[in-house]
């Protein structure tokens, strides 16, 4: 013990605490180990706020960046199918083209077929048009040839139908501009014998024979028919059998009812009905016609508005 005089007795010093004894010092122990567990455990928390907080950052971001990728892939899919879209338009209008090119050509190359002439009161024959013909006829017919690959079609339909009992002739053919003119010029002169003017007289025969050039039988692919039993060349000829194996069967052969029976018709060809009158086309041509159930000059006419359209 110390022997200074101004050392308090007792182990302390002035005005401080006192010592502390065992349990005092076993609380203290107890309360600093407790503050440093509080500020360890505070700390924590904090770190894990802070974690929370970089997961939560992160998290958004994510959700962020693959909204912003699906909202990509969804328009690289627009576009793609805006392409294919596009693709499908062109090839389709290419198609399209191409078909209208294919119908025109087509159109083209049957009007071009010389057995495809146009021959009526507004079209007349060319005149460069030239041809072979060959006898057909009966020997009751007044003009007995045809071009020659429409008359060897009418000897094979006049064949066919005496093999089914049924006798086919053909009374009037082919007949020459010459031949035309004279028939024109006669029916004139009857008109005028009339008293009618020349412009009336020439008129009035028009409706009943055609100008020369202006007749299908200029052209070498026209041709009256009758029969033994029945052959004036009118409306009666309709009722008999020749008639009725004509219609079910001439197609075949490459023949056309060329002037058919209707006002509607007769508007078209502006010919009253002729149950006698036939006209070759060719088969393949003939079968169109009939399919199309158009009448000639109808089936001309949407021929050159095909070829047109290329």
């Amino acid at each position: 013990m110390s022997n200074d005089p101004r050392r308090p007795q007792g182990g302390h010093r002035p005005g401080g605490r006192p010592p502390m004894n065992a349990a005092q010092m076993r609380r203290r122990r107890r309360q600093r180990r407790a503050r440093r567990i509080f500020h360890l455990l505070t700390r924590l928390a904090v770190l894990g706020l802070v974690a929370g907080g970089v997961v939560f950052v992160g998290s958004r971001f994510q959700i962020q960046a693959a909204r912003a990728q699906q909202a990509r892939d969804e328009a690289a899919a627009a576009s793609a199918a805006a392409a294919s879209s596009a693709a499908a338009a062109l090839h389709e209008q290419a198609a399209s083209s191409a078909a209208r090119a294919q119908a025109a050509a087509e159109a083209a190359a049957i009007l071009a077929d010389p057995r495809m002439v146009l021959v009526n009161h507004d079209t007349p024959m060319p005149e460069d048009y030239t041809f072979d013909t060959k006898e057909c006829g009966s020997s009751l017919s007044i003009n007995d040839t045809l071009q020659t690959e429409a008359a060897d079609a009418f000897l094979a339909m006049q064949a066919a139908a005496a093999d089914d009992g049924v006798t086919v002739w053909m009374q009037s053919g082919y007949r020459s501009v010459e031949y035309q003119t004279t028939l024109y010029d006669n029916k004139t002169q009857q008109y005028l014998n009339q008293g009618y003017d020349e412009a009336t007289a020439r008129q009035m025969a028009a409706n009943v024979v055609n100008p020369p050039r202006y007749s299908e039988h200029n052209c070498g692919l026209a041709a009256d028919l009758n029969c033994p039993e029945y052959t004036t060349l009118d409306e009666g000829f309709e009722n008999t059998e020749a008639f009725a194996w004509l219609c079910e069967h001439a197609v075949d052969y490459g023949f056309i009812l060329r002037y058919p029976k209707g006002e509607q018709a007769e508007a078209v060809t502006e010919i009253t009905y002729e149950p006698w009158h036939w006209r070759y086309v060719g088969p393949e041509n003939a079968a169109r016609i009939q399919a199309s159930g158009l009448i000639f000059e109808e089936y001309i006419a949407q021929l050159q508005a095909a070829a047109a359209a290329a």
